[in-house]
């Protein structure tokens, strides 16, 4: 009689397991690898539309609580890659409008799939149209807390990616760089939002593995049906330091003319795109 009632009480316990199981299959044949992970991540933010355009104020405090003030606009526009499932090469115009030391300086990227960037600064006080190399780009950005690279985007092809958890609201990833000697962080990891793919916290490492950067989105809204970031900050714990950009007058699919991005305009700024 006991040994019956095992039996029944065992088979319960396979059913309900087996229900259960059948219950979550679903969940674990939709889950993402790692790889697509990233790659919805970089799409959302930085390739939304097949252009844009963002107003954006920039506040940077440093460790006395003093602050300086910038204000620029940012036009970008992506290449058309025919018959490519994968976000392609793509070119930013940032122009400076104020303080008055940056009026008319100009950050101008072609973003390249294959090999380096290619970045040049035009600055106006001089006349002089600078070349950024590549090595630049974890450097400063107008002197605030992000760098160039933060702006323009890393190349995802850079580093490798790991998957360290899958929370509830957050997919959390560690990058390492492939190869170390080319940057000055050890790893960063992300937290970007499951249903967005917007990276909402990036915590950047240095070489002894210690926090030292901190980005974090402090604000989205919906644009034209894509989610956007429209305020955000990144923390410099070794200097005490911070930088809050926050975006307005966001608009996509704003058809640009392609020669905007070229070197003639870092003299001679296309106005009508830049209001």
């Amino acid at each position: 009689m006991a040994q019956r009632k095992l039996s029944r009480c065992f088979l319960i316990i396979i059913f309900f397991v087996s229900s259960l199981f059948l219950a979550l299959s679903p969940l674990f044949a939709n889950e993402l690898s790692v790889e697509e992970v990233v790659e919805k991540t970089n799409h959302i933010s930085y390739y939304q539309g097949k252009d844009g355009r963002a107003q954006v104020s920039m506040t940077i405090t440093d460790s006395q609580g003093r602050k300086r003030n910038r204000l620029f606009v940012i036009l970008r526009m992506d290449e058309e890659k025919k018959g490519a499932k994968k976000d392609g090469e793509q070119k930013l115009y940032v122009y400076f409008f104020r303080p008055a030391d940056v009026n008319k300086m100009v950050f101008m990227v072609w973003k390249h799939i294959a090999g380096d960037d290619d970045r040049w600064l035009y600055l106006p006080a001089l006349d002089l149209v600078k070349r950024i190399a590549s090595t630049d780009g974890r450097t400063s950005f107008a002197g605030s807390d992000f760098f160039y690279e933060d702006v323009s985007g890393r190349d995802i092809n850079e580093d490798t990616h790991e998957l360290l958890e899958v929370t509830d609201k957050y997919y959390v990833l560690k990058n390492a760089p492939k190869n170390p000697d080319s940057v000055e962080f050890s790893y960063f990891t992300m937290w970007v939002h499951n249903k967005t793919f917007l990276p909402v916290k990036t915590v950047f490492y240095d070489k002894k593995g210690r926090e030292y950067r901190i980005y974090e989105a402090l604000k989205v809204e919906m644009v034209q049906g894509f989610p956007t970031v429209t305020k955000s900050r990144m923390k410099n714990l070794k200097t005490g330091g911070e930088t809050v950009m926050e975006y307005g007058k966001v608009e996509y699919d704003l058809s640009f003319p392609p020669d905007i991005f070229t070197e003639r305009y870092l003299r001679k700024a296309p106005r009508k795109y830049l209001r």
